[in-house]
């Protein structure tokens, strides 16, 4: 099927500047074409993500993403922003299943949601966020696998971000996404949140967990910077520090999610531009060269471009399996 991919992009570029405010400051770092693709990707994960949300039945939204991987699988024809964004991951090499486990997260969405521990919270993060990181390596020409990793580390971090700033809201939906294990032992539950009983206090010691998990996650992905070019790696660095900052600030205000959405005012976030530029200066000094933590991907092994590492148990003395559990667990 033909289509003007011109259009489509302009009509990307127009959805990437309204509803994504963070990802279109980070764009003004990136070459023109670089940031097409870009707008691609993110109309068509919009796309996906939108038509669940903003159905007026469950029912109508899961018959709306089964339409939508129809055309992805070739099964019907595909509109102009579906066959594009097809087009764009066959020529990155990037597997079409991880467009189906970007669809497989949010079809999960379509009904109440509750997340019983961390290795379901990981696996939802990785395929409503990490897939969208392995898009991004091709988007921004990382073609080195070791890359991959550290990628999806990056895309996990900030869905980690989103879930702790967004709990209240997520509440009103009918969705818990902080995982019931950690609700249980701070003294509360996913049922508590639901009809508003839950204890401030403990709602926010497990937001702070959950961004603690992130700083791992963000942690990694910086090491992983230098796979990306330089001429795309400035908006990388932008995207990461601006979108961190959220965490932060939630942070500083005790984890409390149940006050309201954190946003970072855009004074703000000029001051983290400016980190950004100086993480980047650094890292040309003093490029970092560690290799990424399997223990990072221990519970979502099975999915693609996950640590090779996380597959195959490592053969270590028993002092080492010890500090390996103890970085696992903190």
């Amino acid at each position: 099927m033909s289509y003007d991919r011109a259009r489509v992009v302009a009509e990307s570029r127009a959805t990437l500047a309204r509803h994504a405010r963070t990802f279109d400051l980070a764009g003004w770092f990136l070459p023109a074409e670089r940031l097409d693709e870009a707008a691609v990707v993110y109309a068509f994960c919009r796309l996906v993500d939108d038509v669940v949300d903003e159905a007026q039945a469950p029912g109508e939204g899961l018959a709306d993403v089964g339409a939508i991987e129809a055309e992805l699988s070739g099964a019907a024809p595909a509109r102009p922003l579906v066959a594009c964004y097809r087009d764009l991951l066959a020529g990155w090499g990037v597997p079409l299943r991880v467009a189906h486990e970007l669809i497989a997260g949010v079809r999960a969405d379509a009904g109440p949601v509750a997340l019983p521990d961390d290795a379901a919270l990981l696996r939802y993060c990785y395929q409503v966020a990490g897939t969208v990181g392995l898009m991004m390596c091709g988007v921004i020409g990382a073609r080195d696998p070791q890359a991959t990793p550290f990628a999806l580390d990056l895309g996990i971090a900030m869905q980690l971000t989103n879930i702790a700033r967004d709990v209240a809201e997520d509440a009103g939906r009918g969705r818990v996404y902080l995982p019931e294990t950690r609700l249980d032992f701070a003294g509360t539950s996913p049922a508590a949140l639901l009809d508003g009983t839950a204890g401030r206090e403990a709602v926010a010691s497990v937001v702070l967990d959950v961004l603690a998990l992130a700083e791992r996650y963000y942690a990694s992905a910086d090491a992983g910077l230098r796979f990306i070019p330089w001429r795309t790696r400035l908006a990388i660095v932008v995207a990461s520090r601006v979108y961190r900052a959220i965490g932060l600030r939630l942070r500083r205000h005790g984890g409390d999610a149940l006050a309201g959405r954190t946003v970072v005012p855009a004074l703000e976030k000029v001051v983290w531009t400016g980190a950004a530029l100086l993480a980047f200066v650094r890292g040309a000094l003093r490029p970092q060269g560690e290799a990424h933590d399997p223990g990072l991907h221990r519970l979502i092994a099975d999915l693609p471009g996950t640590d090779a590492g996380a597959r195959t148990p490592a053969r270590a003395s028993r002092g080492g399996r010890v500090l390996q559990l103890v970085r696992e667990v903190f």
